[in-house]
């Protein structure tokens, strides 16, 4: 029995897009539109999802890691979330330092 090698077929021709110059990414150079609720079932997951993030986000006090932690997320996951659904998180809290005379009580 004997094998016959058939050479590979060749793809079929990619549409050639424009090039952008160099220090421009596609990115940043189309806007996007606003986000707009989606109707029925899940328009209402993703306003669940947008609603519980920024209620943990809020008594996390705004510390990303504590509310990654609370809802059993990796970080960097809550991060996308964050950026996807648009969500303004306040800056985190930070104790007053040692040394800061304005922090000091009369």
């Amino acid at each position: 029995m004997t094998t016959i090698l058939l050479p590979a077929p060749e793809p079929a021709p990619r549409p050639s897009l424009p090039r952008l110059p160099k220090g421009l990414s596609s990115a940043g150079s189309i806007p996007e539109a606003p986000a707009r609720p989606l109707p029925g079932f899940h328009g209402a997951v993703s306003e669940f999802k947008r609603r519980l993030l920024e209620a943990t986000l809020t008594q996390a006090g705004g510390n990303r890691t504590r509310a990654a932690r609370a809802l059993g997320l990796q970080r960097t996951y809550l991060l996308r979330l964050i950026r996807e659904f648009e969500i303004r998180v306040p800056p985190p809290a930070t104790p007053p330092r040692r040394g800061d005379a304005s922090a000091a009580l009369p």
